[in-house]
């Protein structure tokens, strides 16, 4: 088995690597100065030249509220071709399986909570992500179609919000949860007497360490096929992919402040937006297939701490 995964030097992509190396798995990768893959006859010639026997989409352009409202061309734009390109080529390569990776935050603002999988496209998406999820939704209905209609095994999974080994630190551009690492610990380190959160610290979020995720992800990969299909919807192909626990803002901010040390005050800025109130993904079709979250919040905030202080002078911090 021959494996290229798309994004290896991102938190998903290298997540992947190192899970599929320590498992012998021969990987292929490419970075972005030797393969753009929004350059689709770049992508044709490196999968017919390659010819792997499975694709792994972890490429994406990623960020937080700020990155996607300054942002929204270059989020719908890049992330559409990426996965045009793969998806597109993979078929023509006779690439017997893909796994796309996506986000919850393609399920209706409103989305009755916790959100199935059968929820998608019934409702309005939150504005602050609209082009980036717009593009994701193109992707799980790219997999479905070629599946439809050319019998391929296209299958995508949809991630909660992740975090952990490899995370993108930035104050502005990164989620919530890096950031708010960044944040208090260098708050706590400087004696800062206070940190600033946006929003009123109510909207419920769900996270899951990346490790997990790529566990999980690669379980609903190596699933049989009809047991795969009896599993899903007929030709669906995205399967939620989450921890089943959620937390609010307010309450992840002062575990934090306790993982980090940080002693000082936390204040909520209500002129900033919230986003999506709550965001909990229903993981029952998973976990009727034999897998499920294991690991604490609070244990993998802290192990991605650890490695954040071993790292920082490394990090994507400015």
């Amino acid at each position: 088995m021959k494996i290229y995964v798309a994004g290896h030097n991102g938190m998903v992509g290298s997540a992947f690597l190192r899970r599929l190396q320590a498992q012998g798995v021969e990987t292929i990768t490419r970075s972005h100065a030797d393969l753009d893959l929004t350059d689709q006859s770049a992508v044709r010639n490196f999968l017919r030249a390659e010819r792997p026997d499975a694709v792994i989409i972890a490429a994406a352009k990623v960020g937080g509220i700020m990155a996607n409202n300054t942002y929204p061309a270059e989020f719908i734009y890049e992330n559409l071709m990426i996965e045009a390109n793969l998806i597109h080529q993979s078929y023509k390569a006779d690439v017997g399986r893909l796994l796309f990776l996506c986000s919850s935050c393609i399920y209706p603002r409103g989305a009755e909570q916790p959100m199935v999988e059968k929820a998608l496209l019934t409702g309005t998406l939150e504005p602050t992500n609209e082009p980036y999820a717009v593009a994701k939704i193109a992707g799980i209905k790219l997999c479905e179609s070629y599946n439809r209609q050319y019998g391929t095994d296209y299958r995508s999974v949809m991630p909660t919000n992740l975090y952990g080994l490899g995370d993108n630190f930035h104050p502005e551009n990164s989620h919530v949860l890096p950031a708010m690492m960044r944040r208090f610990h260098e708050a706590a380190a400087t004696g800062l007497p206070e940190v600033v959160i946006w929003g009123s610290g109510r909207p419920l979020r769900e996270f899951l360490h990346v490790d997990e995720m790529v566990e999980g992800a690669l379980f609903v990969q190596n699933l049989d096929a009809d047991v795969y299909r009896a599993n899903t919807e007929s030709m669906q192909s995205h399967i939620n992919l989450g921890s089943g626990a959620e937390v609010s803002i307010s309450d992840l901010a002062r575990l934090m402040a306790d993982v980090t040390g940080y002693q000082g005050e936390i204040v909520f800025d209500t002129t900033k937006p919230d986003g999506t109130p709550r965001k909990l993904l229903d993981t029952s079709r998973l976990t009727a297939m034999g897998w499920h979250s294991k690991m604490p919040l609070r244990q993998g905030i802290a192990d991605t701490y650890e490695w954040f202080k071993s790292n920082v002078a490394d990090l994507r911090l400015i």
